[in-house]
């Protein structure tokens, strides 16, 4: 993930997908596999968010169930509409 594509506290819960989500899909997806594979959510929430539980374990949880609900919803949802416009350009 590019270094300026920051994780937010808070995951966006729109009703469409926003620039963030766009900018965080591969986010999502790790988040979706590391489910998948019943993965310890501390464990994501270090590798996969850049925030450790044992040092801030609400917002950890926070960040972590945020974004876990987001990639979903982007899952069964959002990804439609990225796959018809085009999956956006990154910087380079």
């Amino acid at each position: 993930m590019p270094p300026d594509y920051k994780i937010a506290d808070l995951a966006p819960d729109a009703p469409q997908l926003t620039p963030y989500d766009e900018q965080h899909a591969a986010t999502y997806m790790r988040l979706l596999d590391a489910e998948a594979d019943n993965a310890d959510w501390r464990e994501v929430a270090r590798l996969v968010l850049g925030v450790d539980a044992s040092l801030d374990p609400e917002r950890a949880r926070r960040t972590f169930e945020s974004h876990l609900a987001r990639a979903k919803w982007a899952a069964h949802h959002g990804f439609r509409h990225l796959l018809q416009r085009g999956w956006p350009r990154t910087k380079e």
